[in-house]
């Protein structure tokens, strides 16, 4: 296999499976250590992917990839801490809901810890362990494969148990949205569990800032007709703000409180 080859090969597996290390990636192609890194150095170089420790992350073609949940949570803050706060407004005590474990699902569970006797599904660990500190709260954290950066969990396992939780509201957030693929994800694994938890559920509201309105990632996890509730914040275009309402979507563009 020459070198060209083996690199498309190379991207085609992190495509499939995200997150595959050196040595797997090695065994899969029956070649050396060394010369993966070789290959994963030249895709760096030509921007196909970004090189981690241990393995790389691979690049959608719109140049989007996954990043920890450390660098999320610092990016457009004041634009999450608006639509969470609005958001927050939907639940009420007692109520069942799921939050996923993006950085705008942590902001809203922020501004949760108003409430009491909340009933929690997430895959945040952030998520669960901050809701967790009220005692009349119940919080259940989905059990699978912790990612690399220690922020979320995924896998058959989480897909399995959330298919028999019942959630009133699933708030989620995505990393690109667009009118014809409705909301992406960067990792597979990620948007299946999304997925799952959206089909066990009474109502879906999206949280998405205006800097992901148009950019599409890797794999969808929710359609347009699926979502009841969009909130967004004052960045948004005209043209988006009608796109969305003709699409059918209850749209609330968040202001900052006066």
């Amino acid at each position: 296999m020459i070198s060209h080859e083996r690199r498309q090969s190379v991207l085609d597996y992190l495509r499939r499976q995200p997150g595959l290390r050196v040595p797997e990636l090695a065994h899969l192609l029956n070649v050396s250590e060394g010369t993966v890194r070789n290959d994963l150095n030249a895709l760096e170089a030509e921007g196909r992917v970004t090189r981690v420790h241990g393995g790389a992350l691979l690049r959608s073609q719109n140049g989007f990839h996954n990043v920890s949940f450390h660098t999320r949570s610092q990016e457009q803050t004041a634009e999450k801490r608006l639509i969470a706060h609005a958001a927050a407004e939907l639940v009420e005590e007692g109520d069942s809901i799921l939050l996923d474990a993006s950085s705008t699902a942590y902001c809203l569970a922020l501004a949760l810890q108003r409430c009491n006797r909340l009933r929690v599904v997430t895959n945040g660990l952030d998520v669960a362990r901050l809701l967790a500190q009220n005692p009349t709260n119940t919080v259940i954290l989905i059990g699978g494969i912790l990612s690399e950066d220690g922020s979320s969990v995924t896998g058959l396992l989480s897909q399995q148990i959330i298919r028999d939780l019942h959630t009133q509201k699933a708030f989620v957030s995505c990393s690109g949205f667009s009118l014809a693929r409705g909301m992406t994800e960067s990792l597979i694994e990620e948007a299946q569990l999304k997925r799952a938890a959206l089909d066990s559920t009474r109502q879906v509201v999206a949280l998405i800032d205006s800097s992901k309105l148009g950019r599409e990632d890797l794999t969808p996890f929710a359609r347009i007709e699926q979502i009841s509730r969009l909130y967004t914040d004052p960045g948004i275009t005209p043209e988006w703000a009608q796109a969305i309402q003709q699409a059918g979507i209850s749209l609330t563009i968040c202001q900052a409180a006066t």
